[in-house]
């Protein structure tokens, strides 16, 4: 099994080291023995966890925190060109990395399973590093979220499987060779990098084309945009495809999903049996995600029943549908959806769990092109709550729109029925949904931004 340290990797220095995505990069090299460094806006877990690994992490950025012998410096897509960092690079001729290339760096070697999709993939990765740890197979594995068991987003395992989540935003899923790639869907996103589902069905083929020969692609056999990709890839003579869903041609039929509260019973008809298993988070579409973390197991060698009972084990990412407390009888639960479809699935999954309770969603939009593209969507969705509060666009690494504001979602959550209140100071959320909620309701913090800051703020306001 290969798990050295690629030379140019030995002492990395990652700028933006606290993000999802590079700090588990970092947390890996780290644990094979790097001497690893980086910057990052502000302090945070993540990066207390860093320095605990034996990491130098700086606060801000500053041409000086990049010592003069360090091997490479990592980029992320959001580092901007201007960074202070990189230009000292470029004066001291230090390579210039990207994480999708550093990741790939690390997967050399391994049994590489790589889940893509446009929805789903932090939860999908997460399943089966826990299964797969749970089997005693001592995965490594780099996960866009952190699990509520481990708690941590990223691992070096001594095992011989390596599960990365791949990143179709800029494309840097394209320089992957897993032996099993999933793909959960595919739809229009990333506004600032795609201009047409052509473009993203020609990414996903690359990624595609990239599988190892004999490997196999678990594809989704019902969503829209994957039926569309099997198709389009069905002559690579080198790929072994498996499909997966509730369609009756899909090589792993989901034959029934049971709500059982805040999880669902999972039955699926495969090789001529069926299996039944428990998925602890609600919603068919989780449930989705279990039975392509299954079938993409299975593809490895791995027993099937063994799998089922291992994927029991995973209790859930955090962001993903996640119980922040209680209070008053208010339940407070935190969700990362910030595309209409990912907020319908998870607004229906919260439906059934609790159908007799009401639904407050404090909802942050995510990027101003995301935004501008599909606000509509975004407040058809919404109508799904029965109370909805919608805060200004968390603009991340994009600069403002001109009339692109939280006004395009609020006028299409209210057209199609929705009672939506706009607040700009999001301070005051908590006083606003205090004045909203009444025991038994369900309030739903959701979008990629800051807003799940505001849970603990909420239940604070709440006990009081």
């Amino acid at each position: 099994m290969a798990s050295a340290i690629p030379t140019a990797m030995e002492r990395p220095h990652f700028i933006g080291i606290g993000g999802a995505g590079m700090s588990g990069i970092a947390k890996i090299l780290a644990q094979r023995g790097a001497e690893v460094a980086g910057s990052d806006a502000k302090e945070s877990a993540t990066a207390e966890a860093l320095r605990a690994l034996g990491a130098t992490v700086h606060i801000g950025h500053a041409a000086g925190h990049l010592a003069d012998d360090a091997t490479c410096v990592v980029v992320s897509s959001a580092i901007r060109a201007d960074n202070p960092e990189l230009a000292r690079a470029a004066e001291l001729s230090v390579p210039v990395v990207h994480r999708s290339d550093a990741l790939a760096s690390l997967m050399n070697g391994l049994r590489a399973i790589a889940v893509a999709g446009t929805h789903g993939k932090t939860t999908t990765t997460s399943m089966l590093a826990v299964a797969l740890t749970e089997l005693g197979l001592d995965p490594s594995y780099a996960i866009g979220g952190d699990l509520e068991g481990p708690g941590t987003n990223a691992r070096h395992g001594e095992g011989d499987i390596f599960v990365a989540e791949a990143d179709e935003s800029d494309r840097s899923f394209q320089k992957y060779d897993p032996e099993v790639a999933i793909v959960l869907n595919v739809e229009l996103d990333h506004h600032a990098n795609y201009a047409s589902m052509d473009e993203i069905y020609e990414s996903f083929e690359t990624f595609v084309g990239k599988v190892r020969p004999g490997g196999t692609l678990v594809i989704a056999a019902d969503q829209p945009g994957a039926v569309e990709l099997t198709q389009r890839v069905r002559d690579l003579s080198s790929l072994n495809v498996v499909t997966y869903g509730e369609s009756e041609t899909a090589d792993v039929r989901v034959h029934k999903v049971t709500a059982r509260g805040l999880a669902s019973e999972v039955t699926v008809l495969l090789n001529g049996k069926f299996l039944t298993f428990t998925v602890s988070v609600p919603g068919r579409h989780y449930a989705h995600n279990a039975v392509a973390a299954l079938a993409a197991g299975v593809a490895l060698g791995i027993p099937a029943h063994n799998l089922a009972s291992a994927l029991g084990k995973y209790t859930g990412v955090k962001r993903r549908l996640q119980l922040k407390g209680e209070a008053k009888g208010v339940q407070v639960i935190d969700s990362y959806a910030h595309h209409p479809t990912e907020m319908t699935a998870d607004l229906e999954a919260m439906r059934g769990a609790a159908a007799d309770s009401r639904l407050l969603v404090v909802f942050q939009p995510h990027l101003f092109s995301r935004t501008q593209e599909l606000g509509k969507e975004m407040g058809e969705a919404l109508a799904l709550a029965d109370l909805s509060v919608v805060l200004d666009i968390y603009p991340a690494r994009e600069d403002p729109v001109p009339g692109v504001t939280s006004a395009l979602i609020i006028d299409a959550a209210k057209a199609a029925g929705a009672t939506v209140t706009a607040v700009h100071d999001q301070s005051s959320v908590p006083d606003v949904i205090a004045g909203m909620a009444a025991p038994g309701d369900l309030v739903l913090t959701m979008g990629a931004g800051d807003v799940t800051d505001l849970g603990p703020a909420i239940l604070a306001r709440l006990s009081n």
